[in-house]
């Protein structure tokens, strides 16, 4: 990243000392795969605050769960975070600068560093009923109801998130079927909210899309978990949705507070319009700092330089080991399984008689989280249905994308312990 600065020379020196400073406190080791190995990331200088707090740290073996605080940003990404710290900046003129560069870099229309996925999803819907109806911000909510304010979403598409959309006054329409749905338009229609990690429901995105455009109404994606591949940055877009929204803090390796919010100028406008830092807007609390805003630019500039297909080599690599560890546990059988949109990684599937073994995967997730140190397994084990017909209440499911350097060791050895010692 460039780092010089229009300043004079007696700031400058005193800014130059000020950065090498802040940067040798945050000095990290190249995060790169090479010959199957990643490099390890050198802990910050300075205090401990996890120490300090009583916060234990954990071994993921899960993924990118908000609740295990996501991704751990790279150190390119962590150093621009540390940059960007140092000085203020006039925050329009960040998010001005950003948002054409993210446009760019991703081949849109539009870009919005926003404050998670779930506020994109907000200041999507509010950007539509602006569109929709020429509301001004301090309007939204408070005169929705009033308003063209429908969103029509498919029943096997309705989800927690849909708070993010009532947040605007918005009202959902359900339906189920494409008859069901091309009857649905009214007027009052502002927008439609397909959820790409669905697993069911019955019309494509490719359905949806061309019924809302016929009726001139836009398009929101969800694909908040949708990366990898890196691609969906700029597949969904291309193939015509109107607005997109991505978690930052997943498989973008930016801040777990920040997301990104894609799709056409005019509502990408309008939903910058509705956010932080203007007081009466809807987003007014969903505030970016400018390290998040600068923590995203430099996630997607790290994520486009990746060798993706050498990143999706070493994660399978990891599941390979584990599963090498394990595999003369009695009735074991193991599979690698790839999701085929949300959480695009692999995932190391282990399956196995609880009868014959001793101990059931709930029983054996308890006991890594209560080792040390701490492991936490994908939350899909001893589960049916999270990972489709790939786990059950017979299933350890290990998550290998988040693992730091050596920490698939210590997963493999962990999980023979306890599975050749099951009342130990």
């Amino acid at each position: 990243m460039p780092e010089e600065y229009e300043l004079n020379a007696v700031t400058r020196r005193r800014f130059l000392g000020w950065s090498q400073a802040t940067l040798a406190a945050v000095s990290v080791a190249p995060w790169a795969i090479s010959r199957g190995e990643a490099e390890p990331v050198t802990a910050a200088a300075g205090e401990d605050y996890y120490d300090k707090l009583g916060v234990e740290k954990i071994v993921n073996a899960a993924g990118t769960y908000t609740y295990l605080t996501a991704a751990v940003m790279p150190p390119e990404v962590q150093k621009a975070v540390a940059i960007a710290a140092l000085h203020p900046v006039v925050l329009r003129d960040l998010q001005k600068a950003s948002s054409e560069y993210l446009a760019k870099q991703l081949r849109c229309e539009g870009a919005l560093v926003t404050s998670g996925a779930s506020a994109a999803l907000t200041l999507a819907t509010a950007a539509c009923i602006a569109a929709a109806n020429d509301a001004k911000p301090e309007q939204i909510p408070q005169e929705v109801g009033g308003m063209k304010n429908e969103v029509i979403v498919q029943k096997a598409h309705r989800y927690e998130y849909d708070h993010a959309m009532l947040l605007c006054g918005a009202r959902i329409v359900e339906i189920t079927s494409a008859e069901e749905y091309r009857k649905a338009f009214t007027p009052k229609t502002v927008m439609t909210n397909f959820f790409n990690a669905a697993e069911s429901g019955e019309i494509d995105r490719e359905t949806w899309l061309r019924i809302a455009h016929e009726r001139g109404v836009p398009c929101h994606l969800d694909a908040a978990a949708d990366v990898p591949p890196i691609e969906n940055l700029w597949k969904y877009t291309e193939m015509g949705f109107d607005l997109v929204c991505f978690s930052g803090g997943k498989g973008i390796r930016g801040p777990q507070n920040a997301g990104l919010l894609l799709g056409k100028k005019k509502l990408i406008d309008l939903a910058i319009a509705n956010d932080s830092p203007n007081s009466d807007a809807v987003g007014r609390g969903m505030k970016v700092a400018k390290e998040q805003i600068v923590g995203m630019v430099a996630a997607v500039d790290w994520l486009l330089s990746r060798d993706e297909a050498a990143d999706q080599k070493e994660y399978r690599r990891r599941a390979d080991l584990i599963a090498s560890a394990v595999k003369d546990i009695p009735t074991m059988k193991s599979e690698v399984f790839i999701p085929e949109i949300a959480n695009h990684v692999p995932h190391l599937i282990l399956e196995y008689d609880p009868a014959v073994v001793g101990i059931t995967p709930l029983e054996v997730q308890k006991r890594l989280q209560q080792g040390r140190p701490r492991i936490e397994l994908n939350p899909a084990t001893g589960t049916t249905g999270r990972l489709g017909t790939h786990s059950n209440e017979n299933t350890i499911v290990v998550g290998t994308w988040m693992l730091q350097p050596g920490e698939a060791e210590i997963v493999s050895r962990r999980l023979r312990e306890v599975l050749t010692h099951p009342r130990a």
